[in-house]
């Protein structure tokens, strides 16, 4: 089963997105997060342009702004890494932020927003490299004072080497599709848990352009501890397809990778 035909689905719910009436978004008018969610509202600005994707409002899309935003928690400050962000209840161990949402949400509104599937990595019979749009991502959360922090999602991941943070992009591999036999179900792979990936993973939804392993003993990553907010402390994640950035609309202050002072 090609790839193209696998994803048809999500295309046809991407053409509903673009034109903002698909039920999803109907149904997500008036969410009721679960009570023991309370991440605030998005830490973003143009806060009217957001439509949210799904019932717990934590997908939220952007067709002005050509990005979309995730609502997650800090899980890990301290770890040695896989994954960046997971979907929660699944591999908080080794990733920094959990999000409460389903993967094919976010891989269509990726769709929608203009960014393009490549392919997964492959180690057989030879290493190529995850491939797709790059993905800007940007992390915001409050300090203790209130005030809205921002940083660069790789400035709070540290590379065991060189104990500097992260310079590679993430890329829209685009994981893909497995049958569940017993059920008949075609199931996208990144349910798993491999949301937005550090180490290479067939299943991945975005993953990093270079090898990167997932063997314990070999990983390259680790969590910027001295960056990243305290446990549970709610986050907005805003992705953005790299070719939709545009100069003119990056704001004058960058903010420093410490998140201080922004």
């Amino acid at each position: 089963m090609s790839r193209h035909f696998c994803f048809s689905r999500l295309f046809s719910v991407v053409a509903a997105l673009a034109a903002i009436t698909s039920v999803a978004v109907c149904h997500a008018e008036e969410p009721t997060p679960p009570a023991s969610l309370k991440l605030g509202e998005p830490l973003v600005d143009h806060l009217e342009r957001l439509k949210p994707l799904n019932p717990e409002s934590t997908v939220w899309i952007d067709m002005v702004g050509k990005r979309v935003v995730l609502q997650g928690q800090v899980c890990q400050r301290d770890a040695l890494l896989e994954m960046f962000a997971c979907l929660a209840n699944t591999k908080e161990h080794e990733s920094i932020v959990a999000v409460p949402c389903k993967a094919f949400v976010v891989h269509t509104a990726l769709l929608a927003v203009g960014a393009k599937p490549g392919k997964s990595v492959r180690f057989d019979p030879e290493y190529v490299p995850a491939s797709g749009t790059e993905i800007e991502i940007s992390v915001h959360w409050k300090n203790d004072k209130g005030e809205v922090q921002t940083a660069r999602a790789r400035d709070w991941v540290r590379d065991v080497k060189t104990g500097k943070a992260m310079e590679h992009p993430w890329v829209f591999a685009g994981s893909g599709f497995w049958d569940n036999e017993a059920t008949g179900q075609r199931v996208y792979e990144a349910e798993s848990g491999d949301f937005i990936c550090v180490s290479n993973f067939p299943s991945a939804m975005l993953d990093l352009p270079i090898k990167s392993s997932k063997d314990n003993a070999e990983l390259m990553f680790r969590a910027f501890a001295e960056r990243i907010p305290p446990l549970g402390t709610p986050v907005t994640l805003v992705l953005t397809p790299k070719a939709r950035l545009a100069p003119a609309s990056t704001p004058g202050k960058t903010p420093a990778p410490s998140g201080r002072g922004g």
